[in-house]
């Protein structure tokens, strides 16, 4: 399976079948995302290495505008698409193979947490895996130890609270924060 057909059954959303041939690719590109997030975390790199990197392990151009703070961790990588004048800081955990978009203009807090993955609920399929995007608009501001889950859209604009869960979709415009995330104030 190549790199284009497991995107093409990622976006689909189809569940993962514990030990299927997509599941065996998803291994594969996780070694490949640990080697180079281990190469990205474990010493000083300039801006324009740190980019070099991340386009190794995104597997697409990252804009000259791009930032981040090591470390980062992703399982991944090939899933995640980030527009331009993004900033990461340091510390965040994203787990794209359900699909990542992060909108031109966003900052992304420490330690938020991306995860698109949910596995199944019945017990007896428990390492099955179904795969739902996230969607994070332009100029949102994620905040600090913020976990934003699967299938979420974030509306341009928007604002999330540091330590938040966020389980639903937030407008454009709206700050949500809590545990879980509900809409606490709408930007004027």
């Amino acid at each position: 399976m190549d790199i284009k057909e497991f995107l093409e059954y990622m976006d689909s959303g189809k569940r993962i079948t514990c030990g299927s041939e997509i599941h065996e690719c998803m291994h594969w590109l996780s070694q490949e995302a640990l080697r180079l997030t281990a190469e990205l975390n474990g010493s000083y790199h300039t801006p324009q290495e740190i980019r070099a990197l991340m386009e190794q392990l995104t597997g697409r151009p990252v804009d000259v505008t791009f930032n981040l703070f090591p470390p980062l961790y992703t399982d991944c990588g090939k899933n995640l698409h980030i527009g331009k004048n993004v900033f990461f800081n340091s510390g965040c955990k994203f787990q794209d193979q359900g699909g990542i978009t992060i909108g031109d203009g966003s900052l992304i807090g420490h330690n938020v947490v991306l995860a698109t993955l949910n596995h199944h609920l019945d017990p007896r399929y428990r390492g099955d895996m179904i795969p739902a995007p996230i969607h994070i608009g332009q100029n949102v501001w994620v905040g600090s130890n913020a976990t934003i889950l699967s299938g979420v859209t974030i509306g341009d604009g928007a604002v999330i609270a540091a330590g938040a869960v966020v389980t639903k979709d937030v407008p454009r415009n709206a700050v949500a924060g809590g545990v879980p995330a509900k809409i606490i104030k709408n930007i004027e």
